[in-house]
């Protein structure tokens, strides 16, 4: 490995997950931090800390320049970029580059071919990788010329931003007079989201599963897949729950799949990792969605079916080896089950309203086939500024219902005191007889799911709460004397609410929603 020390242009679980590849070989870490994440993890956990900027993301991570400044001051030769921020920024690779600097990524030309949607499906069509229906390049403002592509891709349809991502820019019309109204609203939201308000069709394909083949491409021509995941439990189009392989894909399915997704990263020179999505329909016919240029958040889910670390081979790749043991017959044997549960702090029971704030007190599931990637510890004030993910809770199992079974108990292990979470919507989502049958796709939580009513608070997160009430009391618990990140002024807030919901009795009367939910 060429990489003496590699700078890590994100923060929480992600930074330190690659943080902990980069340790085991022996490579040294950079962290960039900002006001709000001074105390995190992946600041203390590093060899080297350089402050970029206030809290927002907008000042901070996504300042292209701050972070190479912090690359070019501390002797940085590579830099990895996780995922979100600027991870699928062809003009952050640019700058890279062009500072003599390695990117751990793919190239920005196929970046740039990729992320326009339009671009992308072209690519595809010539590649031989099937593509859903549709028309492409789109003026938002072109309304004769839509309604006549959309008569002859018929109804239902989406409008999609053609440089849209994370679910934004998307309209679905079922009849021709909602159209224009359509194409107007995505836009819109695509000239204020990404720049730029170029639209396409596409037919709507539903009943459909969300099916994601990884892959991995080296500088020497070879791209090995490493089969698929399954992520059709989605809200409004954002993953929920994955897991790996799927119920609805067999051996011969899952050599389609692999092959169009090898042909998908090719037909660009792709390096690096990257996640090729589809939609597979109940006839067992799959279309082209996108491309994910980049290293997915449900990654750890094919680590641990197929045995292989993606961090540590996207340093290698990054670095010019070849992928290990590479072998081009076909795609390999998934061994046993995975599925991984996004934890973020929002209520399911307020319809997934948004929670932050002071964590009281943490304990993270234990035992064989658990896995816990995550940002938390006691007195972490969580940042109002960024994503509302707290951490994942990935687990392994011989089979599914062994990895289901698997996921309940350590879902009911996991304790977080203070941020409300979505813990009794995975249980709730466990014992939901159509997901137990594996009989789901992309709209059926939205369409068919219902949260069961709200159950009596956990005992040992009330317990918790009284504990750091009583420690906070005797000016000696996490309450009093961890600081609260710059930014945020509700540490002592939360504090001060545990206190009072600990210490008279109350807490079910007046914070079950607010504390329950993340044992139960």
């Amino acid at each position: 490995m060429s990489f003496k020390r590699v700078l890590l242009a994100n923060r929480g679980e992600i930074a330190l997950r690659v943080q902990r590849a980069c340790r085991e070989l022996g490579i040294e870490t950079v962290a960039v931090y900002s006001d709000a994440d001074r105390d995190a993890l992946h600041v203390r956990n590093a060899d080297i800390a350089v402050h970029i900027g206030p809290g927002p993301a907008l000042e901070s991570y996504l300042v292209i320049d701050k972070i190479l400044e912090a690359a070019r001051a501390t002797g940085a030769d590579a830099i990895h970029p996780g995922y979100g921020f600027l991870s699928e920024n062809p003009r952050f690779v640019d700058a890279i580059e062009a500072a003599g600097i390695t990117f751990i990524g793919p190239p920005a030309s196929a970046m740039r071919a990729l992320g326009d949607k339009v671009s992308a499906r072209k690519l595809m069509q010539e590649a031989g990788v099937p593509v859903v229906p549709g028309a492409n390049d789109i003026d938002a403002n072109d309304i004769a010329t839509a309604t006549a592509e959309a008569q002859r891709v018929g109804f239902p349809l989406l409008v999609k931003a053609a440089a849209g991502g994370g679910g934004r820019g998307i309209r679905r019309v079922d009849r021709l007079e909602d159209l224009e109204a359509a194409m107007r609203a995505s836009g819109a939201e695509a000239a204020s989201s990404f720049g730029d308000a170029t639209i396409f069709l596409e037919r709507y394909v539903s009943p459909a599963r969300h099916i994601e083949v990884q892959v991995m491409a080296d500088a020497h021509g070879n791209v090995r897949a490493y089969g698929e995941r399954e992520c059709s439990v989605q809200r409004r189009n954002q993953k929920l729950l994955e897991e790996a392989p799927s119920v609805a894909v067999t051996p011969e399915l899952r050599r389609r799949l692999c092959a169009a997704a090898v042909a998908a990263a090719k037909s660009c020179g792709y390096r690096n990792a990257g996640t090729v999505e589809f939609l597979l329909d109940r006839n067992g016919e799959f279309y082209f969605l996108e491309v994910n240029a980049r290293l997915q958040v449900e990654h750890p889910i094919t680590e641990l079916v197929y045995g292989v670390d993606l961090v540590v081979q996207q340093l290698m790749v990054a670095a010019g080896e070849r992928i290990p043991d590479f072998d081009e017959e076909g795609p390999l044997t998934p061994r046993g089950w995975a599925m991984e549960a996004r934890i973020n702090g929002e209520d399911p029971y307020r319809d997934f309203f948004p929670s932050l704030g002071y964590v009281e007190h943490f304990e993270a599931p234990l035992g064989p086939g658990v896995r816990f990637d995550s940002m938390l510890f006691e007195g972490l004030d969580v940042p109002i500024y960024y994503d509302s993910m707290l951490g994942k809770l990935i687990v392994w199992g011989a089979d599914r219902p062994e990895a289901m079974r698997r996921m309940r108990r350590a879902l009911r292990d996991l304790v977080i005191a203070g941020p409300t979470t979505n813990v009794p919507f995975h249980l709730a989502l466990l014992d939901n007889p159509d997901f137990i049958a594996g009989d789901v796709h992309t709209g059926w939580l939205e369409s068919s799911f219902t949260m069961p009513a709200l159950p009596d608070p956990d005992p040992r997160l009330q317990q918790a709460l009284v504990a750091a009430a009583l420690a906070a009391e005797l000016g000696r618990g996490p309450a009093s004397s961890a600081p609260a990140s710059v930014g945020s002024s509700n540490g002592n807030a939360w504090a001060r609410a545990a206190q009072r919901q600990a210490l008279d009795g109350r807490t079910r009367a007046t914070g079950a929603r607010g504390w329950q939910g993340t044992a139960s």
